[in-house]
């Protein structure tokens, strides 16, 4: 049985209309209704967000309540915190039973967040064993991996219709090749069904290049075909996750080709980014602004693939298909599988810190504008993968790779970004 989340996004894309969603959470809870039901009223098909605070991702649950008393403001709902019937009322308030709303959290110990999701009454969210582990968390991976089994197992006794949605395409995605992401994302999905959820969704981060990103969604969507075809699942991509542009101009521009991607791609969401990101927390009527930017851009006809997207796709099918099997190969547990492939090097992100992370991959920028290997480590790719061409990866090339995309899109000379 399909929960209210999954049914407006099968609704939406029967329609063949592209479900936009924002990033945002409120401490107050009459903030955050006001929020949410200022995202109802909108004319086209909207996804809500209810983001949790900081001090709740990190299992605080008494300073919320108390900084909120001193008059100071939070950066997300602490959901754990405010009393059920609080975080109920204001749920209850907000437009018709169809009205969609996902818990999104970042947290490596998601269990006491999905007990209250269930007591509230809500039936999405997101995350993953490994995704929101290496990136946010310096906990071993082990503990994340059984504190995720555990949440997992937890959801789909509670209810058959929850939806979680991997967060393991946006794997500090602003520098890191494609076919890691999508075959990450995939791992997390095969995780989450041997732990019985049945309703997922896959995501994915713009990029670096267009027909790069086309590729690896149309790559991503064959995976799931071929992994999780006993499961109900959408394909979810992200606005661009790393440096944004500085201008509003820029800014605009890069939503508007993030909105275009995931059109022509066929993605069933887009998780958007707003103009002004790159300076301040975005207030609700900068997200309502930015949500019709991208549904109005994603309203015309989707675009046919061309040749370079279709030879990416076969590139990004095959490197993630061999990570993938590498994993899944390991052990038939999914979870065991994951710490052993991070144990052996099998699985590697670049520039990711963790302690369980080797560290011994990394990822350049071509002369086309793709991410691509740089060094591989103990990948199991062939040698052609790393062909990044000549070229130490100094700290300048590091820099000036963390603000490529925002360079473009600014069309900011080389010498505006100097760090010196």
């Amino acid at each position: 049985m399909r929960g209210r989340f999954d049914r407006f996004i099968a609704d939406s894309a029967r329609r063949d209309r592209l479900v936009v969603q924002p990033r945002m959470g409120f401490g107050r809870p009459e903030a955050m209704r006001a929020g949410l039901a200022e995202l109802g009223l909108l004319d086209f098909p909207v996804a809500a967000t209810l983001t949790v605070d900081s001090y709740t991702r990190v299992g605080d649950h008494r300073t919320p309540l108390a900084q909120l008393a001193a008059g100071i403001e939070l950066n997300g709902y602490p959901l754990v915190s405010h009393p059920v019937e609080v975080t109920r009322a204001m749920l209850d308030q907000l437009p018709g039973p169809a009205f969609p709303v996902q818990v999104r959290h970042g947290t490596a110990l998601p269990l006491p967040i999905f007990r209250r999701l269930v007591e509230v009454g809500l039936d999405a969210t997101e995350g993953g064993p490994v995704s929101y582990c290496l990136p946010y968390s310096r906990l071993p991976l082990a503990h994340t991996v059984a504190a995720w089994s555990e949440g997992c197992r937890f959801l789909a006794g509670e209810t058959e219709s929850c939806h979680i949605e991997s967060f393991g395409g946006c794997l500090l995605g602003q520098l890191c090749p494609p076919s890691l992401l999508v075959a990450m994302t995939v791992l997390e999905g095969c995780f989450f069904r041997q732990h019985g959820i049945r309703h997922l969704s896959l995501s994915y981060a713009q990029g670096t290049l267009p027909e790069q990103d086309r590729g690896a969604l149309l790559a991503l969507r064959q995976l799931a075909q071929d992994y999780l075809a006993d499961t109900t699942w959408h394909l979810v991509a992200y606005t661009y996750m790393g440096l944004f542009p500085r201008t509003p101009d820029g800014a605009t521009r890069l939503i508007r080709d993030s909105a275009r991607l995931a059109r022509d791609a066929g993605c069933e969401r887009l998780i958007v980014k707003t103009v002004s990101e790159a300076w301040q927390i975005p207030s609700v009527s900068e997200n309502v602004a930015a949500l019709r930017l991208a549904s109005a851009e994603s309203a015309g006809p989707r675009a046919r693939a061309a040749a370079a997207d279709f030879g990416y796709r076969e590139e990004i099918l095959a490197e993630a298909r061999l990570l993938i099997d590498a994993v899944l190969g390991l052990h038939r547990d999914v979870g065991t599988a994951l710490v052993e492939a991070f144990a052996r090097g099998l699985l590697d992100v670049p520039f990711c810190l963790h302690q369980d992370n080797a560290g011994a991959t990394t990822c350049l920028i071509d002369d086309r504008g793709a991410l691509v290997w740089g060094s591989r480590g103990r990948l199991p790719l062939p040698a052609e993968s790393a062909r990044a061409g000549p070229g130490d990866l100094t700290s300048d090339r590091l820099f000036g790779m963390l603000n490529h995309v925002a360079r473009h899109y600014d069309r900011l000379p080389d010498h505006a970004l100097d760090p010196r």
